[in-house]
């Protein structure tokens, strides 16, 4: 049988915090704060990644965002330029 890693995530909070947390974890009827704890952030982490890491646009917005990038008037800036070519390097 293979054996798991098991990291530790320590934290304290007030009396009150602590009061709510155990009765939540009742309440769904989790067998501890940890797995209470845990269960949290299987469920939200995801989506709070999710939600930090894309953009969402309108189809209004995204027409206009191609619409400026077909543009071959216009030019990227000093600026835009490094970055892109700092995320190639970076191999984003």
């Amino acid at each position: 049988m293979a054996m798991t890693t098991r990291e530790r995530i320590e934290m304290r909070v007030d009396t009150e915090t602590k009061r709510i947390a155990e009765r939540a974890s009742a309440a769904l009827g989790c067998a501890s704060l940890t797995e209470f704890m845990t269960r949290l952030i299987r469920d939200n982490a995801p989506r709070i990644l999710e939600q930090e890491t894309s953009i969402q646009l309108t189809n209004a917005q995204f027409d206009h965002f191609v619409a400026i990038c077909n543009d071959t008037a216009r030019k990227p800036s000093e600026r835009i330029s490094k970055a892109a070519k700092r995320l190639d390097a970076e191999g984003i």
